[in-house]
């Protein structure tokens, strides 16, 4: 298990981030207690049925770790996150106390900023939250530092447990603080300036000296604190014995931690006045979130709500500043009218109008472009103008994709008529809201039409009550949060049992990038087995990603059921489960095995992760017998050809058998059948004609694409690198095609033939876009990093930022490629014939 309650985790946009609340002081956010807050320990959904954590929580009471060495291993680290989280935490505490002095000061003199009284209801109890975590931490981290196995610190959480009462005063001062706060804010502009800015220093041993925060989102951080602690009471209980002497010591503090949050929540929670239902039971929310709706042939977001017995779906009202936000009810179904059509009934619904990949890759791009400015920006300490108003580029472009990019049709249908279509971008999704609101319909529900004021009432609850406070996209992220992994994930999913009878099974993998989560890999289907064992490895890029999804599904070869819609799922979701990726643990050389468990089925993978800058390095390959890693002119010279025999071979069997291929040059192929081809290639084995006709073919395109990201120095050059930026950024047309003809010209002869033979093949694959759904565009954003990008010595200076080698770069590198394919055929005589032309060199 992977616990990183490092400062990342503890400064995450949590359930309830103040940020997304201008309106805070209307309600006091609901505080969850369970330990299934924790991504590390299990879904959202606390009775879901699959447990999403790595390490079965039944365990909990036991002394969980049957090695105990490894059980104290485990407390180390689980403590030694929770300290850094409590360094930042006393840090947030002391710049929420830092103005409070001269406030204090001014508050006597003939021109207060605040009164005595307006100043002891904002601060109020801060000074003691302080000193009772200063005490803490004090007395925490000497032990922690000295680590060893007889270290007891079980009093200590017990002691900070019992000083819970100081939060519960806090606590029921909190709206009022927060209201005082804002009309402060409001009539005062000193006040408001302290206000929005409050310095917080940085860790110790960490780069950045301050961070600007709001005094409204620090005064939140003692809320969120309580159920973090008692998170680490659940985690550090697990990996103690029985009989160690903490353990009593813990269980006491955990009971106290918990009957704490139930009485405050029992205080707080606007879950016990929502309306009730037409039984008389209280109206509870179950399940809220933004998902994006086909209203009248175009896309909407929309925020829905799960409640006990309805569906309700809204959205949010432009409101004027200063007034509180309200949601505007689209629509709601009573569960009891809910049905979801099947693939047959849903044919006549309206067909999703896909937008294509290209322009979906096109606007990733401008926002990692747009994302590296504001990392230079914030570097060179530019102007916080200048930075707003490339976020707000950067939102809008992210609301686009969020948008535009979902495809996968759930569709809701009210028996009394109307249905409804949402598209999601992850089948995860889909099924978690599906197997929601299947649950609650067990119950006996009745149907019932709402009132106008019933109506009312509900949807102005939705506001109070939602748990997802912000789109989800990377702009709505705190500059304290984890940014996510960006590079290569490599998985290799092993196998699968649980299974109670046999079937045909198989899995997808999904990661989040730019704020979603997207199905990026698949594995074959494992025909009539309880057992599969696939043994299939892939490479997922990586952008941004937090966390790895893995579904099982029993395939359908039902002909009836299979729908006409594309992107219609109908295979049977076995079971489904996800893990955080927590850059310390996968950032090794080694594969890390690990285990999700689902609805009973255990799925077994191993992964490994390499950062950009790694995956990036051309290295030459140490024998120059094979052909991988080893220079065109070499290979060619050797073969006495004018093409390498891999580029030819694996090219003819694309135009073979693999050009209407759905995704071809864009899926990965399973990554053992490519080094299995790669070892034969650089072996010049007689069986390579035999292998590549039983090979998949995404394996053999991958072959192709890896040879040329292997060879020593990119097939248009380092010479020319430089050249191709200046060429494919001239805007004068005629200039341009004389500069990039020219600039083919100069390359040495094997690479340019190889180049025009490639260039050939992808015109031809992008002539079937409308079977293989790949454009020009698709084959450059696949091929033209693989074939420009500088090797290690010439890309030293371009390599800033993980994220930064996706923007200008890369973007250029596209373009150059792409100028190449639109541009009317080249022949090599032809070129050579107009050398006369130009001979100045480049």
């Amino acid at each position: 298990a992977d616990f990183s309650y490092g400062a990342d985790d503890y400064d995450a946009e949590g359930n309830e981030e103040p940020k997304a609340l201008p309106e805070g002081s209307e309600t006091m956010p609901y505080i969850d207690e369970s330990p299934t807050m924790s991504p590390q320990l299990s879904a959202r959904g606390q009775d879901s049925g699959d447990g999403v954590s790595p390490t079965p929580t039944d365990g909990l009471g036991t002394g969980g770790e049957r090695d105990a060495g490894k059980g104290l291993e485990m407390r180390k680290l689980v403590l030694s996150g929770f300290l850094a989280s409590e360094e930042i935490y006393i840090n947030q505490l002391e710049a929420l106390l830092l103005p409070m002095k001269p406030l204090k000061a001014t508050a006597t003199t003939s021109q207060p900023v605040l009164t005595l009284q307006q100043i002891e209801t904002i601060f109020y109890k801060i000074q003691d939250i302080y000193e009772i975590h200063k005490e803490f931490y004090d007395s925490l981290s000497p032990k922690v530092q000295q680590w060893d196995s007889n270290i007891t610190m079980g009093h200590l959480f017990q002691k900070l447990a019992s000083q819970l009462g100081v939060y519960k005063a806090f606590v029921d001062n909190y709206k009022i603080a927060l209201e005082t706060a804002e009309k402060c804010s409001q009539s005062n502009y000193q006040f408001q300036k302290i206000s929005e800015e409050l310095k917080v220093k940085g860790p110790k041993d960490s780069k950045e000296s301050h961070t600007s925060v709001t005094m409204e989102a620090l005064l939140y951080k003692p809320i969120d604190r309580v159920t973090r602690s008692t998170l680490v009471l659940h985690d550090l209980l697990k990996h103690t014995p029985a009989d160690h002497p903490d353990y009593p010591l813990l269980q006491d503090a955990l009971r106290i931690s918990q009957n704490f949050l139930s009485s405050i929540n029992e205080d707080i929670d606007p879950r016990r006045t929502a309306v009730t239902t037409p039984k008389g039971e209280t109206r509870q929310l179950i399940k809220d979130g933004f998902l994006v709706e086909l209203s009248e042939g175009s896309r909407k977001l929309r925020h829905v709500f799960l409640f006990t017995d309805v569906l309700l779906c809204a959205k949010l009202k432009k409101t004027a500043v200063g007034k509180h936000q309200q949601y505007d009810c689209k629509w709601y179904v009573p569960l009891a009218d809910l049905v979801f059509p099947s693939p047959e009934e849903s044919e006549h619904c309206p067909q999703v109008h896909v937008i294509p990949d290209h322009e979906l890759e096109d606007m990733k791009m401008k926002i990692s472009a747009i994302k590296s400015e504001v990392q230079k920006e914030k570097a060179n300490k530019g102007q916080s103008r200048a930075i707003e108003r490339l976020k707000k580029k950067m939102f809008e472009n992210e609301f686009w994709l969020l948008l535009n990019s979902p495809a996968i049709p759930f569709r809701i249908h009210n028996r009394n008529g109307k249905s409804y279509l949402f598209l999601l971008s992850s089948d995860y999704e889909r099924s978690e809201w599906r197997e929601a609101i299947q649950k609650l319909q067990k119950k006996d529900l009745q149907a019932f039409v709402l009132s106008s004021v019933e109506l009312q009432v509900l949807t102005g609850s939705c506001f109070k009550l939602r748990t997802v406070h912000n789109i989800p996209v990377t702009s709505n992220k705190d500059d304290d949060e984890s940014p996510g992994l960006y590079g290569f994930l490599h998985v290799i999913v092993h196998s699968a049992k649980g299974f109670k009878q046999s079937a045909n099974l198989y899995c997808t993998l999904e990661v989040d990038s730019f704020g979603y989560f997207v199905s990026k890999a698949k594995t074959r289907v494992f025909r009539d087995t309880t057992e599969p064992q696939w043994n299939e490895e892939f490479e997922i890029e990586l952008e941004g990603s937090q966390s790895l999804r893995i579904l099982c599904y029993e395939k359908c070869y039902d002909k009836t059921k299979l729908n006409k819609d594309n992107n219609e799922i109908v295979d049977k979701i076995m079971g489904k489960g996800q893990i955080q990726l927590d850059p310390q643990a996968v950032q090794t050389k080694n594969w890390h095995m690990d285990v999700i468990e689902m609805n009973g089925i255990k799925v077994e993978f191993s992964m490994k992760f390499t950062s950009r800058d790694m995956s990036l390095k051309r290295t030459p390959s140490k024998k120059q017998t094979g052909v991988f890693g080893v220079k065109i002119s070499v290979v060619t010279k050797r073969e006495r050809s004018k093409v390498p025999y891999i580029v030819r071979q694996c090219i003819e069997e694309v135009e073979k058998r693999g050009i209407e291929e759905v995704g071809i040059y864009r899926i990965s192929g399973v990554a053992t059948d490519i080094q299995a081809l790669k070892a034969v290639f650089d072996a010049n084995n007689k069986d390579i004609l035999v292998m590549l006709s039983d090979m998949d073919i995404n394996a053999i395109a991958g072959t192709l694409k890896l040879y040329f990201r292997e060879l020593p120095e990119p097939l248009l050059t380092d010479r020319l690198y430089p050249a191709f930026m200046e060429g494919i950024a001239l805007s004068d047309p005629a200039a341009k095609e004389n500069c990039m003809m020219h600039l083919l010209r100069s390359l040495p002869d094997p690479n340019l033939i190889t180049f025009l033979f490639l260039l050939e093949h992808l015109k031809r694959v992008a002539e079937k876009e409308p079977i293989n759904k790949m454009s020009l565009h698709n084959l450059a954003t696949v091929f033209g990093p693989t074939l420009l990008r500088p090797s290690e010595g010439e890309s030293k200076g371009h390599l800033t930022l993980a994220s930064d080698i996706w923007s200008h770069d890369v973007m250029a590198q596209v373009q150059v490629l792409l100028y190449y394919m639109q541009h009317p055929p080249i022949s090599f005589t032809e070129l050579k014939r107009n050398t006369l032309y130009f001979s100045t060199d480049v």
